[in-house]
């Protein structure tokens, strides 16, 4: 594993976790926040597969059933 592969996921993770004080520190409840964090996985993960809803889920390791609900609640476009 090269030094960049180390180093990423680790970035990746102190950003998560500065993202959440920032979150509990501005009074964003629990709930809000996983909401607003399904939301835009969804989006993105729509966008890279083109607003396919198969290879989404297949992409988010859930049912493509699963997913058209999920993005129906949230109000998600599919393109």
């Amino acid at each position: 594993m090269s030094e960049s592969e180390v180093k990423s996921p680790l970035r990746l993770k102190e950003r998560l976790e500065t993202l959440c004080r920032d979150m509990v520190e501005k009074g964003i409840l629990y709930s809000e926040a996983t909401e607003n964090f399904e939301r835009c996985f969804i989006m993105e993960v729509l966008k890279r597969n083109k607003g396919n809803l198969i290879r989404s889920a297949a992409t988010l390791g859930i049912h493509r059933n699963t997913l058209s609900k999920r993005v129906n609640h949230r109000k998600i476009p599919k393109r």
